[in-house]
């Protein structure tokens, strides 16, 4: 339980989902963590949802992925409180829109703001400070939709996508530069978070899950654990040769 001992981490998107089970991962293999989210009503509560871990090992931020000046306070505050940086997850993102013509312009915006921009600047602002201590990871979670495209999906597509090639950009600037950071994506399929919530309003929690699972050759679709064991994996010196690529977690749907 020590596969992460003592590094310190800063992830997005934290009250829920996979940013949640990320930290509580990383928590458990003994990094310390600051966990970010824009949601104060539920960030409010980790202390009592994290229980378990001593207090002194996670601290919380109310923290606008969108906005430059947030990121440089989260940043500052993660090395005050813990001392250094070794790990970012960015985990924050929404899904919304549709097909190319039907997607409102602001909706554009707003999603590759939140799945990309959001990127770009921890990206910007951890890699001068992370670069001064050993074995930095910069973990961008897009998704199998940054890799395969459906019709109507144009800016969770494109956003997704730009992910991908962005963190190979990093990872290629990082190591010409001499630093100790590697960045990688991971690209999920279809995961039990709440980012199914309006799918299983509209059919029915079991039928959406039965729906999806239908579209996947393991005929199943991916739990927390399968993407926050591989966030794990990467944010630990086991993959210290590994950058500038991807974890693909789509239960076969990519090799289709």
């Amino acid at each position: 339980m020590s596969r992460v001992q003592d590094k310190v981490a800063i992830v997005t998107g934290a009250a829920s989902g996979l940013g949640f089970a990320a930290a509580q991962k990383l928590l458990e293999e003994g990094a310390k963590v600051m966990l970010a989210d824009i949601n104060r009503e539920v960030i409010e509560t980790m202390p009592d949802r994290l229980s378990k871990f001593s207090q002194s090992q996670f601290s919380t931020c109310i923290h606008d992925v969108t906005k430059e000046q947030s990121w440089i306070d989260i940043i500052d505050q993660t090395k005050s409180y813990f001392g250094k940086i070794n790990i970012l997850v960015n985990s924050a993102g929404i899904s919304l829109g549709s097909d190319v013509v039907s997607t409102d312009f602001e909706i554009w915006k707003k999603v590759h703001e939140v799945n990309l921009d959001s990127v770009f600047l921890g990206c910007k602002y951890v890699i001068p400070v992370m670069s001064k201590y050993e074995n930095g990871s910069i973990i961008n979670i897009s998704s199998i939709s940054g890799i395969v495209a459906g019709w109507n999906t144009a800016a969770y597509n494109s956003s997704k996508a730009g992910v991908r090639l962005l963190s190979k950009s990093v990872a290629l600037y990082c190591a010409k530069k001499g630093y100790d950071v590697r960045c990688n994506s991971i690209h999920p399929a279809f995961v039990n978070t709440p980012i199914l919530d309006p799918i299983k309003q509209a059919f029915g929690a079991d039928e959406a899950v039965a729906k999806l699972a239908r579209q996947i050759p393991m005929n199943k679709i991916g739990d927390t654990d399968d993407v926050s064991y591989a966030i794990l994996y990467l944010a630990s010196d086991e993959s210290k040769f590994m950058t500038g690529t991807e974890i693909v977690l789509d239960g076969g749907l990519s090799a289709m």
